[in-house]
């Protein structure tokens, strides 16, 4: 077996980590790989970009951030990761840095691998398409200001939902703890399949999220009446600023992530310890 750790050394304790997890694979005699900026102890170097094709499995270490960027690369490879948690909440994150024991079981093949909802997002302006983006946990159509309205159009199979809203959440069910619970939405088993539309401080006592099934497509059009600057943000990081009326279009990925989960705690059980709800674990 191989395995790549691609850690985010900004986040409190992964250079730790990194080693400790060193010592444990060399012990298990399971090849692993560092990216080449890195150094560390019992690991093997190449170019970030090779591991996908090397590595059996990728092990990132770090927040919700960094698992979300590593296992949407990794879904182009239909590689598995696992995330370990350095960052704060870590909903992503499967095992906690006082866990590191239970990578054996990758050895041994005692995992579960759960497939992950993730986005195909795509800009598309006089009928041209200009960008495209995948998400794994939400698109966010806002406007550049606080508090600055804008007017949003959501398009399903020819019918039209109108928000006036600061801004306006499509999610995956994995990213319903995110953003979207946040500005109200629910909580969403992440292995189903959906999409959950959520408007930002809606201008109307009436918008309440929505749930659409996975195979809809969703046609969004925004624009201010003051000439407010409008973006649109994919997984919390601002990609693309959004002219008056172009088109984007939301529609599920072809590519799942892949998230291996080696605890027997189930998503209940970590949304539960993640709020601090001790006594139900």
């Amino acid at each position: 077996m191989v395995v790549a750790v691609i850690p985010n050394l900004d986040k409190r304790g992964a250079a730790d980590v990194v080693e400790k997890l060193g010592v444990i694979l060399k012990r298990e005699n399971i090849t692993a790989y560092l990216p080449d900026s890195i150094c560390g102890t019992n690991f093997l170097h190449a170019p970030e970009d090779e591991l996908y094709n090397l590595a059996d499995i990728i092990i990132t270490i770090g927040g919700d951030g960094t698992i979300i960027r590593y296992s949407k690369r990794a879904a182009r490879d239909n590689k598995p990761v696992l995330g370990i948690n350095a960052g704060r909440m870590g909903y992503l994150a499967n095992i906690e840095q006082n866990e590191l024991e239970l990578i054996s079981k990758l050895k041994t093949k005692e995992y579960v691998i759960e497939k992950r909802m993730m986005l195909s997002v795509s800009i598309v302006e006089n009928g041209r398409l200009v960008n495209e983006f995948t998400a794994l946990n939400d698109a966010v159509i806002t406007s550049g200001f606080i508090s600055r309205i804008v007017d949003i159009s959501v398009g399903v199979e020819g019918d039209y939902v109108n928000y006036r809203a600061d801004g306006l959440i499509i999610s995956t069910p994995t990213g319903s703890t995110a953003y979207s619970m946040s500005a109200g939405g629910p909580i969403i088993d992440p292995l189903i399949q959906s999409f959950c539309i959520t408007p930002i401080c809606s201008h109307s006592l009436s918008a309440k999220p929505i749930l659409l099934g996975a195979d809809n497509q969703i046609k969004v059009k925004a624009f201010s009446k003051k000439r407010t600057d409008i973006f649109l943000t994919i997984d919390g990081r601002k990609v693309s600023a959004v002219k008056p009326y172009t088109e984007i279009y939301i529609k599920k990925s072809p590519n799942m992530a892949q998230m291996i989960r080696l605890n027997d705690r189930s998503f209940y059980k970590t949304l539960s310890y993640k709020f601090k709800d001790y006594r139900s674990i």
